[in-house]
């Protein structure tokens, strides 16, 4: 399912959520974990939702298993690009932030006004108010920034 050095990866991103180095991640951990990324006041049921989506304790199987399952239906990154270049008419590689957060909120599988904030949250737009599609995809299908 991974290669080598994903799944190290993993393994480091599961080594940092585990705050209490139990070998498990449990709500308390998530919610550390939300803490040092600065979410202070995250739901417990939010945290119980997450928990709840492993089919038990989440070890570094389960963690992996359910990363696994999470990807496997993420589209290549060729076809991401291609959806974004259609409302790219200039081809610049950005898009205004505020036209996608339109499209996002009206469009086929809608986002809730929640998502968008995520979105932008994880990959805010430049001062002019743009939103790198290349580099947001990528980061979709591979999981970390380009250099």
């Amino acid at each position: 399912m991974f290669d080598q050095s994903q799944i190290q990866e993993f393994k480091e991103a599961f080594t940092i959520m585990d705050q209490n180095r139990d070998g498990f991640i449990d709500k308390e951990d998530l919610r550390d974990t939300f803490a040092a990324l600065g979410r202070i006041n995250v739901k417990n049921e939010e945290l119980e939702a997450m928990v709840k989506e492993a089919p038990g304790p989440i070890n570094f199987t389960v963690f992996l298993t359910m990363f696994g399952e999470k990807l496997k239906g993420t589209d290549p990154e060729e076809t991401i690009l291609h959806a974004f270049k259609v409302f790219d008419t200039a081809g610049k590689g950005f898009v205004k932030a505020d036209f996608i957060k339109e499209k996002l909120m009206t469009q086929a599988d809608r986002f809730s006004e929640e998502e968008v904030k995520q979105m932008f949250a994880a990959f805010p737009p430049d001062m002019c108010g743009n939103l790198d599609y290349r580099n947001l995809c990528y980061v979709i299908t591979h999981g970390e920034e380009k250099d």
